[in-house]
């Protein structure tokens, strides 16, 4: 089973920046789904540059035994994002690619095309 864990071993970091776009109204915007396998009846949320990090405006639900998904639509372009799990932020367990942030952690990085 995969916990949010505070520090992870990441073979290989994207050394390029990455562009970072809000997304907005628009007709062009594409479905993005994110899942989260942890325990049973915990509060995960997916914050991001696609809602300017707000960790509590995206909620994934439970369905059942742990598994947690959300889905919603963003312009098409490439985002940072990590879950926060009971108030503890945490990079995707499941997404190979990441940056380094200005934290000193890792932030996961999906491109919507």
């Amino acid at each position: 089973m995969k916990k949010c864990i505070g520090k992870q071993m990441v073979k290989s970091m994207k050394k390029a920046p990455v562009k970072k776009e809000k997304a907005t109204t628009g007709r062009n915007k594409r479905p993005i789904t994110f899942e989260f396998q942890g325990e049973p009846r915990q509060e995960v949320y997916v914050a991001g540059t696609f809602n300017d990090w707000n960790s509590v405006e995206l909620k994934l639900k439970e369905n059942g035994g742990g598994v947690y998904h959300a889905s919603f639509q963003v312009l098409p372009g490439t985002y940072e994002y990590k879950f926060v799990v009971n108030g503890e932020w945490c990079a995707d367990p499941n997404c190979p690619d990441v940056v380094r942030n200005a934290h000193g952690s890792i932030n996961s990085v999906i491109t919507v095309h």
